[in-house]
């Protein structure tokens, strides 16, 4: 019978060695390489074809745009100082489907809100305190779980802010900076947003936050000035005395975005919807709501800098062309003109 002439430390250097890493998940995989994606604005190769039928997207096509767009910001007279970088043109290009001149107006228009209403969309800073409560009470989580049709799905969830403490700018500055969160990522550049609006536990004082006025100034951002591909927006569990807001404001949406509105009674048929798989456990699904409002401060404190950055980027509104975003600015310089003349 043989016998092996191997010492125990020989034994040993043959023994397989344990791994020194541990595996990653596929939602860490894939956590890594939306990453890798949104540094660079490229699609994943299994989502290529899929931008070149949709949004005639491919890389001869992606670079002309790209150029002619960074050729506009530069001889533009209005604009002092904007991002240049591809993730932050692409959020145009991609959602205009390559037109370029619409790539441009939107670019434009987005410029001029973040400058004509501050309080909505500048100072997005994660660890102001107030902005920092709201996240913390779980009022608006983006899922770290993509849906069915791989789109990046929103959370909001009106019982959990406090419209006794906070007013609609900290809602808003809220939502603007959670968007600016996910607008890089080009996944959710060609797959577009799915929203999940839950109203359980709205209060009359949650309606009295916005006037009609800055309800109509708002939609208006939101579907002309915001470079976002809303797929479908689900609302849930909607109090008596908040259907005739949520209707007014469905009615100042384009008919596209109006179609792809739902309104469900109960959590349950919001399920037959949305898979309650991505949802928080609160909702049916396997993670607590705890655990995703911690990994979104996270990523909010990772981007923190480039979220403060975007204050940087400036546009001289009186040098825009009149439209219905600078109309007022240029009524009201007019009259100081005739009074000058006067």
């Amino acid at each position: 019978m043989a016998t092996s002439v191997l010492q125990p430390e020989e034994c040993r250097k043959h023994e397989p060695k344990p791994d020194r890493e541990p595996r990653l998940t596929d939602d860490e995989r894939l956590h890594i390489l939306e990453g890798k994606e949104r540094e660079t604005g490229e699609l994943p190769p299994e989502l290529r074809e899929r931008a070149r039928v949709e949004l005639r997207e491919d890389a001869a096509l992606r670079e002309q745009a790209l150029a002619q767009m960074r050729h506009f910001i530069e001889k533009h007279p209005a604009i002092k100082k904007c991002r240049t970088d591809a993730p932050f043109l692409l959020r145009f290009l991609r959602t205009k489907k390559y037109s370029i001149p619409q790539a441009c107006s939107m670019l434009e228009r987005y410029l001029t809100i973040r400058q004509m209403y501050p309080q909505w969309f500048q100072k997005l800073d994660p660890l102001d305190p107030k902005i920092a409560a709201v996240i913390d009470a779980g009022y608006l989580v983006p899922l770290p779980k993509r849906d069915a049709e791989g789109r990046r799905v929103v959370l909001s969830c009106m019982g959990r802010f406090d419209p006794h403490v906070y007013d609609s700018c900290v809602m808003a500055r809220v939502h603007s900076m959670i968007v600016e969160l996910l607008l890089d990522e080009p996944r959710s550049q060609l797959l577009g947003y799915t929203h999940v609006n839950d109203e359980a536990g709205m209060q009359m004082p949650h309606v009295s936050l916005w006037s009609l006025n800055d309800v109509r100034i708002m939609l208006n951002c939101i579907q002309n000035s915001t470079p976002m591909r809303h797929k479908r927006t689900h609302f849930v569990n909607i109090p008596h005395y908040g259907v005739r807001f949520f209707e007014f404001a469905v009615s100042l949406l384009s008919d596209k975005l109006k179609d792809r509105v739902m309104f469900h009674r109960t959590s349950e048929d919001l399920t037959k919807h949305v898979d309650p798989s991505i949802l928080p456990k609160e909702y049916g699904g396997t993670v607590p709501l705890k655990d995703m409002i911690e990994e979104l401060k996270r990523n909010l404190l990772k981007r923190r800098e480039e979220l403060l950055a975007l204050d940087d980027m400036c546009v001289d509104l009186y040098a825009l062309g009149k439209n219905d975003l600078t109309q007022d600015i240029h009524s009201t310089a007019g009259s100081f003109r005739k009074l000058e003349l006067d």
